[in-house]
């Protein structure tokens, strides 16, 4: 029963089989071999953007600085919510890549930044003054850190919204799979065709053992960030075993399959606690996680039975009949053994 992270679950055997095939003979390092030209056109057919240009790097932290780093300049303000990935989860990384462009919170709901105040915050800026952040990029996280998801219309009104002041839009997809699993629409249709400028596509919490793909739409960007991977020490010399993962990842569309595995593990997860009468969904589950209350008492028996998952706050404080917030999250591999499990530790007793 391991529901604390998609990160946690094992590599498809699929994407371990594409690595092994590349692992024959010699070729140019650095992404200068031809699996990573064939796994970047594949990325570029995906996304319907043959113009696009595409960058593997082994983790969403350095996918998502090193795009916001080509996407703003060090005395910039970066817009995204209290809750994105990159303010909660990255140690200050995207401060550091950017040379210290700042992270400027704009209000939200359930984790989706709010139109008006992206509106206001950016209206906000004075430029010129030499005495506060400049206006910069928006980033936008999807699927959001409460599991929430932006649709297409909401979207569009924030990527207008930043674009008639003349900012980028970057959208953080480390769950990229599972929203568009979600939502039913294309990459294009979710990104480019939203009017969203760069993309870190996620696979590592989707299958993969590490790998991502910085897709910026802009090819004019295409050199600086070539330049800020090298030097950020994230261009690998064995470049390779990182396209043949996303090759792997995208062939025979193995890459939705595996979301949507996630998304119904999750939504069968998610049925099971708002039938309890003592579960509290904190918000709506739509894609592969869950954020949940339930008393102390549930969570000692779920633990002590071996469910893992993120929990808020000490199992050993306080008292039984307290409300503590987890964390669910479900993966291409959760089985509905561990699920069916869970369900009879959970009915009430």
């Amino acid at each position: 029963m391991s529901f604390a992270s998609d990160n946690t679950g094992p590599a498809h055997p699929k994407v371990l089989d594409a690595i092994i095939a590349a692992n024959v003979g010699y070729v140019p390092s650095y992404g200068a071999d031809p699996l990573t030209v064939e796994a970047a056109d594949m990325v570029r057919e995906l996304f319907e953007a043959p113009e696009a240009s595409v960058h593997f790097v082994a983790t969403g932290t350095a996918a998502n600085s090193l795009i916001l780093a080509s996407l703003s300049t060090p005395f910039d303000a970066i817009h995204c919510t209290a809750c994105a990935h990159i303010t909660e989860d990255e140690c200050n990384a995207p401060e550091f890549f950017t040379g210290g462009a700042k992270l400027l919170h704009v209000q939200d709901e359930h984790g989706l930044m709010d139109p008006a105040a992206l509106a206001a915050a950016l209206g906000s800026h004075d430029p010129r003054s030499i005495m506060v952040p400049q206006k910069g990029p928006v980033s936008l996280t999807q699927v959001t850190e409460t599991g929430t998801l932006y649709t297409l219309e909401h979207l569009r009104s924030l990527t207008d919204i930043a674009h008639s002041h003349g900012v980028k839009v970057h959208l953080d997809g480390a769950r990229f799979a599972n929203a568009i699993a979600a939502l039913g629409c294309t990459p294009a249709e979710m990104t480019w065709k939203a009017g969203i400028d760069a993309v870190s596509f996620g696979g590592t919490k989707n299958g993969c053992l590490g790998v991502e793909a910085c897709v910026i739409f802009d090819p004019s960007l295409s050199r600086e960030m070539e330049l800020r991977r090298k030097r950020a020490g994230h261009l690998f010399s064995k470049h390779r075993y990182l396209a043949a993962q996303m090759q792997g990842y995208l062939s025979d569309g193995l890459w939705l399959d595996l979301a949507q595995r996630a998304n119904a593990a999750g939504q069968k997860l998610a049925a099971i606690l708002r039938a309890h009468p003592e579960a509290r969904l904190l918000h709506e589950p739509q894609a592969n996680m869950i954020f949940a209350s339930l008393p102390r008492r549930i969570h000692k028996v779920l633990i002590a039975a071996g469910a893992n998952y993120d929990l808020h706050g000490k199992l050993d404080s306080g008292s039984d009949h307290d409300l503590m917030t987890a964390r669910f999250v479900c993966d291409w591999s959760t089985t509905d053994e561990a699920i069916n499990t869970f369900e009879t530790l959970l009915a009430p007793r």
